[in-house]
């Protein structure tokens, strides 16, 4: 059982969370989009360098004699396969995946915040009326831990340095990046550190680190696991979760309102149901898997879990797919007499 100082950081680090996300811009939907768009690869190679921070941390703590629960890996069938492509989809539907969410709810955009329901009730739907439909867990160590010493030091050591890089960059040269697309909002003209877009990879190390805080304190959580605790009943793991939940979409909205982007946007119909159902898909998808693209990046990856690399890739492959399919659909309608 935490402690009341220790649930307050876990909440804290949760706001902190969910602030980075907005301030970042983070979204696969985004990342894929800046590659078919510009063909640069900046923001992806962010997100997956958020799974390094983690790898790093947790290669430390076996080094030090440190151990913690870790996230079980899942068997990888074309089940994963399946899950992936149909959380790409369903991330390209909502026009954000579950990180850019989150982002999007942070700049006032309310219909984003059916998302997550929608996400929980295809969890649930795919968990009650075809519960066979989902991957058997590994009862094997993650693939992480069984890395030699040699491969752990270098990891560290790249880790190290990207990091003391990217504090210079961000806190002591100042430097600026343009704000992402989510929202297509334009930033406010002040530029103080805190109003201004963060760099992809500021956002992401503060995404790692907050992850590490929780996955020390609380176990490894994210926004997703919580939704599917719902789904199945698990209440009583969903005890503090639920907080957690709160506190990032509450950080996320600082962050859009401390940026000068908090705009609130009346819902229409169309988006809510387009919200909707592209959470329901996700949450379909993720329950075959099993995991969302937050569990994927910050817990399957970073372990270097076979079925995570697969599904992560998968879910990038299905949102360009579905992405080239309506340009060339709106095109051909554009192209019409």
């Amino acid at each position: 059982m935490l402690t009341t100082a220790l649930t307050s950081v876990c909440l804290l680090s949760a706001g902190v969370m969910g602030y980075a996300i907005q301030r970042g811009a983070t979204c696969t939907v985004v990342a894929v989009t800046e590659i078919l768009d510009t063909r640069r690869f900046g923001r992806l190679l962010a997100m997956l360098e958020a799974s390094l921070w983690v790898l790093a941390v947790i290669l430390g703590l076996k080094m030090l004699g440190l151990r913690m629960p870790m996230p079980q890996g899942y068997a990888s069938t074309g089940l994963t396969v399946a899950g992936a492509a149909l959380l790409g989809i369903g991330a390209a539907v909502n026009r954000a995946c579950v990180f850019g969410a989150i982002a999007r709810f942070g700049n006032g955009e309310w219909a984003y915040i059916a998302t997550p329901p929608g996400f929980l009730a295809g969890y649930w739907l795919a968990a009650h009326v075809f519960p066979f439909m989902t991957n058997a867990p590994l009862q094997q160590a993650a693939p992480a831990l069984s890395l030699p010493a040699w491969a752990a030091a270098t990891v560290m050591a790249v880790v190290a340095a990207r990091v003391a890089w990217t504090v210079y960059r961000t806190f002591i040269c100042g430097a600026k990046f343009p704000a992402g697309n989510v929202g297509n909002r334009k930033s406010s003209p002040r530029v103080t550190w805190a109003a201004r877009a963060w760099h992809p990879y500021s956002a992401t190390l503060v995404i790692g680190v907050t992850f590490i805080t929780l996955l020390t304190l609380a176990g490894a959580w994210t926004y997703t696991d919580t939704l599917a605790d719902w789904a199945l009943e698990r209440m009583s793991a969903a005890a503090l979760r639920g907080p957690l939940l709160l506190a990032l979409f509450a950080g996320a909205a600082l962050g859009g309102w401390t940026a000068g982007r908090f705009a609130p946007t009346r819902p229409t119909g169309t988006a809510i149901g387009r919200c909707t159902l592209g959470g329901a898909l996700m949450g379909i998808g993720s329950f075959w898997i099993p995991g969302g693209n937050d569990g994927l990046i910050l817990t399957g990856l970073p372990l270097l879990w076979p079925y995570a690399w697969i599904a992560f890739c998968t879910m990038c492959v299905a949102i360009a797919a579905y992405q080239l399919l309506s340009r060339h659909v709106r095109e051909g309608q554009n192209n019409r007499p």
